[in-house]
């Protein structure tokens, strides 16, 4: 089984229509309680990831049923505020829903990855390697999700858990669509071109590929 976390979102459904097409098993954990039709149902655990017991609890949970195989760290948001005129408040969020949440679910799901000699893949950004005006809370949350990925690789190595995190520009999504409607989104990155991209890292084709930061950016 594939736990996909933020899997209500519209790049989380895009994840797991993939790797359910590629026959694997889904498990989703979200706020959001409901269910999710991407192909087949999918039940929602609703819970917020910055609980680790409450994490902890659901992933053990899973495993007990069907074991788990991989993790996939797409919950994740976004603000753009100046350091100048924005809140200290905001760097606390995005810390909080970019990279917290994912060292929770990975601290859950480390014992049973461990047994299946399994794999994660983490979300980042693009930005984190260079950030934009208005995007220095966002992007330093994502160059955290970036070394979590390269020190977890390299500690998990000798347990044969392979660990990469994938670099996205801007997706092209309804709100990002929205935010900038004068924008070229032919450009952009689609949920479900990079969704092909994590279900690669996730397969055995990659079983050679561990500690990889890969960007995803379209043509932006």
């Amino acid at each position: 089984m594939i736990i996909v976390t933020g899997a209500a979102g519209i790049l989380g459904q895009a994840v797991m229509r993939r790797l359910i097409a590629d026959r694997h098993d889904v498990a989703a954990l979200d706020l959001s309680p409901d269910i999710v039709d991407v192909g087949q149902k999918v039940s929602l655990t609703g819970m917020d990831l910055n609980d680790r017991d409450a994490v902890g609890h659901a992933v053990s949970d899973l495993a007990g049923t069907s074991g788990v195989s991989g993790l996939v760290n797409v919950a994740g948001g976004f603000r753009w505020e100046t350091v100048g005129d924005g809140a200290a408040d905001t760097w606390d969020l995005l810390y909080r829903i970019n990279l917290r949440s994912a060292v929770n679910a990975i601290h859950a799901t480390l014992p049973p990855l461990r047994l299946s000699k399994g794999v994660v893949v983490n979300v980042a950004a693009q930005a984190a390697l260079r950030a934009a005006a208005g995007m220095g809370a966002y992007a330093a949350s994502k160059a955290g999700v970036m070394r979590l990925t390269e020190s977890l690789a390299a500690e998990e190595m000798d347990n044969g858990v392979r660990v990469n995190a994938v670099l996205p520009s801007i997706i092209d999504t309804p709100a990002n669509r929205a935010d900038m409607p004068e924008a070229d989104t032919d450009r952009w990155v689609t949920p479900a071109a990079l969704a092909n991209v994590i279900a690669f890292l996730v397969s055995d084709a990659a079983n050679a590929v561990t500690g990889a930061c890969i960007p995803v950016t379209g043509r932006c």
